[in-house]
């Protein structure tokens, strides 16, 4: 009787601490996916919108430099054109973005102990209706990030299968729903809008929810939630398109810390607009993409 007994007691410790270890687990990869996440806050004229991002950290000449993946749609009323007469008398027209305003909520042991605001600027943009909706930013304050995203960058198997399990940190209804950590499915692949192409997630998101990453459970970030049409029909722009638009852009470095950093002079000299289209609107003053399916989640207000 003792004899049976002993690897019975033996098997119950072993699943109790792997029980254990799992929810470690959870709740460390809970507590990254907060670390790196942050609310964008974007003011322009007299539109007020928030939105999500993701940190990255990188080191450039010996400095730390944090950076912030976010959809364009999310700082698109920072952006400004406006024309000037060059050398030969010709006139130009100038693009560019007055800051954003990155919010980090700061959360230890599941608790909100305070927040962070810092400027960023623009490096990159490709605008929503006409491009890739992806923003590329820089926060101004140097030596700042702890802690950035490990994204998910397999050449072997690119697509993250449908019914892989997710998490969504986001803003979900701007900074009062900031780090709101949901969870869902891959439910389909290969959406194609426009010329893109898209995968669908059942996470639940809210307007705020866009820039936002999507994750598989041990933190890997799998692509950015930028539309929905419900709680849990939402699109996100997958991993392998912002692997192809960095690729095209010499912005992989933003992606995978193996690619050599450009200089802060190279940075400045970054284009930051890839299409060099105008965004379309209606008459409404609404983007013609914000009257389709699926809607831009992002908070906006007219003040």
């Amino acid at each position: 009787m003792h004899k049976l007994l002993i690897p019975t007691a033996i098997i119950a410790l072993s699943l109790t601490a792997l029980a254990e270890d799992k929810s470690k687990n959870k709740k460390e990869t809970a507590q990254y996916l907060q670390d790196i996440s942050v609310t964008i806050k974007s003011e322009g004229g007299y539109n007020k919108s928030e939105g999500s991002g993701v940190l990255i950290t990188r080191q450039i000449e010996g400095e730390g430099v944090t950076f912030v993946w976010t959809a364009a749609h999310v700082v698109d009323n920072l952006r400004n054109v406006r024309s000037v007469v060059d050398e030969s008398g010709a006139s130009i027209k100038i693009v560019e973005f007055s800051d954003a305003q990155i919010v980090k909520e700061l959360v230890e042991e599941g608790r909100r102990v305070g927040e962070m605001k810092m400027d960023a600027r623009v490096v990159k943009y490709s605008n929503f209706d006409h491009g890739h909706d992806l923003a590329l930013l820089m926060v101004r304050a140097k030596n700042y990030g702890k802690a950035g995203a490990k994204f998910y960058l397999n050449d072997e198997e690119e697509i993250v299968p449908i019914g892989t399990q997710l998490f969504h940190v986001g803003s979900l209804l701007g900074q009062m729903g900031a780090n709101s950590m949901t969870s869902g499915i891959v439910s389909q692949v290969g959406r194609i809008k426009g010329k893109v192409e898209f995968d669908q997630t059942t996470v639940t998101a809210f307007p705020g929810s866009s820039g936002g990453g999507v994750y598989l459970t041990n933190g890997n970030y799998v692509g950015m939630l930028v539309r929905g049409a419900g709680e849990n029909f939402n699109l996100i722009v997958p991993i392998r398109r912002m692997k192809k638009w960095a690729k095209e852009n010499s912005l992989l470095w933003a992606l995978d810390p193996k690619v050599k950093m450009p200089t802060f002079e190279e940075l400045k000299n970054i284009p930051v607009e890839s299409s060099g289209i105008k965004s379309k609107s209606s008459g409404k003053g609404k983007s013609l993409f914000e009257t389709e399916f699926p809607f831009l989640i992002k908070t906006s207000t007219i003040a």
